[in-house]
């Protein structure tokens, strides 16, 4: 491993001095995991002893299999429903179940994961089996819960996964409710890259003791990630994501904007110029979302445009460029963003627009993250004219134009009136005029006004 791989790695341990049993290490094994990241290796140890945690750790760090494994070395394949994996989004659930599944692969220990967007009837099914670990949205298990499907006395062991984002995105009465109903002492773990107040004060409420555990000293971003800014107008944004898009060909980036319009215009846009990108968010059905990120773990993707809410999900190794082309007013939000690339110690780069009079945002991320972000110029990028300008210049041709067809008709003089002429209808039948009468070299002859 390169140094910065140690930023990321505890390369003093490995997984078997963390005390875990043969059959979990065999699904490490399996993956090519040998040495802990930090995180795994201050988290698993306290969580084997059966003590409540608070782990803060970078994005992208192996956060989940740092709350993961200890479930799989304490749960019995048989045990029923018995661990309870909060997440923020859809997406976040299928790659945590999926994970934890793969790592759980010769304990025996199954996991099931409960989302929106998919038929309840499917869930329900799997869920007859009462499988040991549910990993839900707090919207779905509240949901299950209130059918009875999910009696949440059975549950020992309660983890909130990104638990930041989850209060952040409006879960806070939904955690509340099923932390409260809960067995009096589950073993409670929560994981996220950014601890508030509002964490803290939750903690108090639904946690015994915890131990806290933070894997960093300086920066909330992992060094491996390069960061840059850019200095640019608004209206110049598009056209400077397609020429870095272009410049730099990036294996695959991830595009964030604020809202979802902004994401379905600048898919279309990178399209229009030959750059194959597809979108994701809220608004979009389950199963488009599946499709695409079906395309973007098989390779089959270079950029994806998406919001913040849909991006929760992105637990995808291969990402090598993220991109805010809107600066998040929530500096967390950065962290999280760029946190989609340099995974497990890898490298990766970070773009971000900011606008004149953006200056703060980019201050505030700067404060949290404890970094300064350099700025970056291209020599070869030609900034646009002011839209206002061009608009003025428009309306300006126009009225030219205008006053130069104006002069045109006075200098042709007056119309002159053309007056119809009048026909005797009378020497007609019923008054109806011919339109032509035949030639008299085919017999024809005008006709006399007698009958």
């Amino acid at each position: 491993m390169d140094n910065s791989a140690a930023d990321t790695f505890d390369l003093s341990k490995t997984f078997a001095d963390l005390g875990l049993r043969a059959d979990v290490l065999e699904g490490l094994t399996k993956r090519g995991f040998k040495h802990p990241t930090k995180i795994q290796a201050a988290l698993i140890p306290v969580a084997l002893q059966g003590r409540d945690v608070i782990g803060q750790a970078k994005t992208g760090t192996g956060k989940t299999a740092a709350f993961g494994l200890p479930l799989l070395q304490m749960l019995d394949r048989d045990a029923g429903f018995a661990a309870l994996v909060l997440v923020p989004t859809r997406e976040l659930a299928i790659q945590v179940a999926k994970e934890l599944q793969e790592l759980g692969s010769f304990a025996k220990v199954q996991t099931v994961a409960v989302y929106g967007g998919q038929p309840i009837q499917k869930q329900l099914a799997l869920l007859e089996k009462r499988p040991p670990i549910i990993v839900g949205t707090p919207g779905r298990v509240m949901d299950l819960a209130e059918r009875n499907i999910l009696p949440f006395a059975d549950f020992r062991f309660a983890i909130l996964d990104e638990v930041d984002r989850m209060l952040d995105i409006g879960f806070r009465d939904d955690i509340r409710k099923i932390l409260g109903k809960l067995r009096r002492t589950p073993q409670t773990i929560f994981v996220s890259a950014t601890i508030s107040p509002e964490i803290e004060k939750l903690a108090r409420s639904y946690m015994k003791d915890p131990e806290k555990i933070v894997t960093f000293e300086k920066s909330l971003t992992v060094s491996q990630v390069e960061q840059s800014y850019f200095a640019v107008e608004r209206w110049d944004k598009k056209r400077l994501l397609l020429h870095l898009l272009k410049k730099e060909t990036p294996g695959l980036a991830v595009v964030f904007c604020r809202t979802k319009r902004a994401v379905d215009e600048i898919t279309e846009y990178l399209n229009k110029h030959k750059i194959e990108a597809q979108s994701m968010h809220g608004d979009m059905y389950q199963k488009k979302r599946d499709q695409v990120m079906g395309n973007l773990r098989e390779g089959n993707l270079s950029v994806l445009v998406a919001s913040d809410l849909a991006a929760r999900g992105l637990d995808v190794d291969d990402i090598t460029h993220v991109v805010n082309y809107d600066m998040p007013e929530d500096p967390e939000v950065y962290i999280h963003r760029i946190g989609r690339t340099a995974r497990v110690g890898r490298k990766g780069v970070a773009w971000s627009f900011v606008a004149p009079d953006q200056g703060e945002l980019l201050t505030n991320v700067e404060m949290l993250a404890n970094v300064e972000i350099p700025t970056t110029t291209y020599t070869d990028f030609k900034p646009g004219p002011v839209p206002s300008d061009v608009t003025a210049m428009r309306e300006h041709d126009a009225k030219r134009k205008e006053t130069a067809q104006t002069a045109r008709n006075r200098s042709a003089g007056p119309e002159i009136p053309v007056t119809a002429a009048v026909v005797d209808t009378t020497m007609f039948p019923d008054g109806i005029v011919p339109i032509a009468l035949p030639g008299r070299r085919m017999g024809g002859r005008a006709r006399s006004g007698r009958r």
